[in-house]
């Protein structure tokens, strides 16, 4: 048996697809390329914006027409929304909503085997724990795999966004992605509680809950003997670890830096509300932890943060991209303040919320500009998502007018991202050299983000070294 992946969306996504690909193959099926006539293809899907769910439609109708036999397994937050829009999809076998993420693998191989596709497979069992019973890539636990009964979740006013069943998951799957020799990215948390206006990702991936850091651990554990050097911590609200455990985020980091064998971590998206002092007093203070950090701002207006229910204000937020660079920045007067390179911030931001006029637009512009100043800029254009509580409001704003906008915030990260090279030449850092490989070219990131390259030397691969940039 053949089976395809096709992956769109997050990280997660790309964790989540991993941890599905390493159980099919040890039940025997053969991973292939999608164009090589699968006999099954499993397409994790994304539901951020409109374009991504057309996107992952067009996909779902392309494989099918390359294989028409062939069984389409669908799964991720566009599953979860919108299944019975992708049941009647033709060539669509099952599809998978969040709670039933932990059942990819047995149903799949289940279903397999009902049609008399999987001849070959031993009579023990066709999945780890068997068809329909808990895959080790389930969180166990008292409640942990419980389905919350026919409860809407409220978006604010008197708009709700029903999930089809009325329910919404408590389950979470385990993973971590294993395709890159240098870099893995470890999900720790899914789901989210914030309900920001805008948003459908409490509906699509569930309300906040986290793995056991004993989990993660072993995870990294399992990585690191894999030869991966870097970890990524990834999670919808990744910050928001172990609200609902009693566990805390800075501990999972401290036992994250003891694994060894891994020799630099970062942290995904994380909200600036939940990057407290105490986690950029113990980064700072000398940890496998990079100077990179990813947080979403979406905009420089306070008038906007409050209207879509951020949960921060802009002077909150510079407050503690100030406190970030106090702590780990190269200061005039410090020993290595020569070499030391400065700290990678990538700021998500979303063009044409509803209400931002051009005055408003303004204030985002000039905070990024003249305030923040950051490494990167992570641009969206703001898509009317149905059923949320942004998508009512009246004042949208053109799409001809978020499109100008988007296009004034990339010259500006332009700007900023050269900036932030410039400053950084002459000084030393480390660079994880990676296996792609390219007209002779090998490239790698350093601590803090920076894409750097040389002649390509396999002996190089997977190691960290000290440059100058």
């Amino acid at each position: 048996m053949k089976i395809a992946f096709l992956t769109l969306g997050c990280k997660l996504n790309y964790a989540e697809t991993s941890t599905y690909e390493r159980g099919f193959v040890s039940n025997g099926l053969e991973v292939v390329d999608w164009e090589d006539k699968a006999d099954v293809y499993l397409v994790n899907t994304c539901s951020v914006t409109e374009r991504a769910e057309k996107k992952c439609r067009n996909v779902i109708r392309k494989v099918h027409r390359v294989s028409p036999d062939a069984r389409i397994i669908v799964t991720g937050c566009y599953a979860e929304l919108r299944k019975a829009e992708l049941e009647a999809i033709e060539g669509v076998a099952r599809v998978f909503g969040a709670s039933e993420k932990p059942l990819v693998v047995p149903e799949t191989l289940e279903i397999l085997s009902r049609q008399g596709a999987l001849l070959s497979m031993p009579e023990e069992g066709i999945a780890p724990g068997g068809p329909g019973r808990p895959w080790p890539g389930e969180r166990e636990g008292p409640g942990a795999n419980e389905v919350s009964g026919g409860r809407d979740l409220p978006v604010g006013d008197n708009t709700l966004l029903r999930r089809e069943d009325g329910k919404t998951s408590s389950s979470i799957l385990q993973a971590y992605s294993s395709e890159e020799r240098t870099r893995s990215f470890l999900k720790v948390q899914d789901g989210c509680d914030n309900f920001c206006a805008y948003c459908t990702v409490p509906y699509a991936r569930g309300r906040s809950r986290s793995i056991p850091i004993q989990s993660a651990v072993e995870q990294a554990a399992e990585i690191a003997a894999s030869g991966i050097k870097e970890i990524v911590i990834t999670g919808v609200n990744t910050g928001d670890f172990g609200r609902t455990s009693g566990e805390s985020f800075l501990e999972l980091l401290k036992r994250l830096n003891d694994v060894e064998g891994i020799e630099r971590y970062r942290i995904s998206s994380i909200e600036p509300n939940l990057i407290t002092e105490g986690i950029i007093d113990w980064i700072a203070s000398g940890t496998k932890f990079q100077p990179h950090f990813h947080i979403p701002l979406q905009s420089g207006s306070d008038t906007i943060l409050n209207r879509v229910r951020r949960r921060y204000t802009t002077s909150f937020f510079a407050d503690r991209i100030d406190y970030i660079r106090s702590k780990m920045d190269p200061h005039p007067g410090q020993p290595e303040g020569n070499l030391k390179p400065y700290v990678f911030f990538g700021i998500d931001v979303i063009a044409g919320l509803p209400g931002e006029t051009g005055d408003l637009f303004e204030e985002t512009y000039s905070f990024l500009r003249d305030r923040i100043k950051p490494a990167f800029i992570h641009i969206f254009p703001y898509s009317r998502r149905p059923g949320t509580i942004a998508a009512t409001w009246k004042d949208q704003v053109r799409d001809s007018v978020k499109t100008l906008r988007v296009e004034r915030l990339e010259a500006l990260c332009s700007e900023l991202h050269e900036d932030f090279i410039r400053k950084n030449h002459g000084r030393v850092s480390q660079v994880l050299w990676e296996s792609d490989i390219k007209d002779g070219m090998m490239g790698g990131y350093t601590g803090n983000y920076i894409r750097v390259t040389r002649p390509c030397d396999p002996s190089k691969i997977n190691t960290i070294e000290d440059i100058i940039l």
